[in-house]
């Protein structure tokens, strides 16, 4: 998969996306920000739904990331609670873009001694280092916007696939640490 193809997908789903939301507000606007709306979701939709059959983790931290520092971008800045969960999880993800980096490393054996054994601190038996810290963090945000009441059907199908993207990435994060502490 092209990465910068990705991102530019991303950046233009996630621009119809905050139309569409904004169009939806504007008296006389409400259908072409509907349509806006669904072809924004539908785009991410695809590009989530494509990047998770790579299985990389790279790719599909990628799409996430940058759908997230999108939803920054476009927040009000009065929205400070919004404001201050997405920059969250974007430092998080800066934090798992370092670990996957230094997966592949040699030194990385080390973080098996340095990680407690117990399990509240391993994955699949592997250190619960800020790759897994930050895709739980995010995996929890996810699941509580699917239970806010009101969130059109057709962005629960979104926001299923970008949990579904994070437990694949996961998957494929847990098969890189294992080849790198074999």
């Amino acid at each position: 998969m092209d990465l910068a193809g990705l991102v530019n997908n991303i950046l233009e789903a996630t621009t119809n996306i905050d139309a569409g939301r904004k169009g939806f507000a504007t008296r006389g606007m409400a259908e072409e920000g509907r349509l806006s709306y669904e072809k924004g979701i539908s785009e991410a939709l695809a590009v989530f739904k494509e990047s998770q059959t790579t299985s990389d983790p790279q790719t599909l931290i990628l799409a996430e990331y940058t759908f997230l520092t999108q939803e920054l971008e476009f927040c009000h800045e009065t929205d400070k609670n919004t404001r201050n969960s997405l920059t969250k999880a974007i430092q998080s993800f800066d934090d798992a873009f370092l670990a996957l980096k230094s997966v592949d490393e040699s030194c990385y054996k080390i973080s098996d001694n340095i990680f407690p054994h117990n399990s509240d601190y391993r994955v699949g038996g592997f250190p619960k280092d800020s790759f897994h810290v930050a895709l739980g963090s995010h995996k929890t945000r996810i699941k509580n916007m699917l239970r806010t009441p009101g969130v059109d059907h057709i962005e629960k199908s979104l926001l299923e696939q970008r949990l579904s993207n994070l437990s694949t990435a996961q998957g494929g994060y847990v098969e890189k640490q294992k080849k790198a502490l074999s």
